[in-house]
């Protein structure tokens, strides 16, 4: 059965923030729940960011996800 949409961001929140990497592709949160449907898994995520709980971070040509400040700019400055 499918997690709940808040469960879903628990997951996703808690992947972020201990993923090797601190960017990710969403992709990469498809593993949080196989069962949902990877629309619903992009829509918890645009809810965390909307949040304030993740950002967007561009390498330029894609965009991906990251905790909280964990994703550093080239200066070293906080998140985008």
């Amino acid at each position: 059965m499918a997690l709940s949409k808040e469960e879903l961001k628990e997951k996703i929140l808690e992947k972020a923030m201990k993923a090797a990497k601190p960017q990710l592709y969403v992709k990469d949160f498809y593993k949080c729940d196989p069962e949902t449907k990877p629309r619903a898994i992009k829509n918890a995520a645009n809810e965390l960011v909307k949040e304030g709980k993740m950002t967007f971070w561009s390498s330029g040509s894609t965009t991906m996800y990251a905790a909280k400040g964990r994703a550093k700019d080239e200066e070293g400055e906080g998140g985008i």
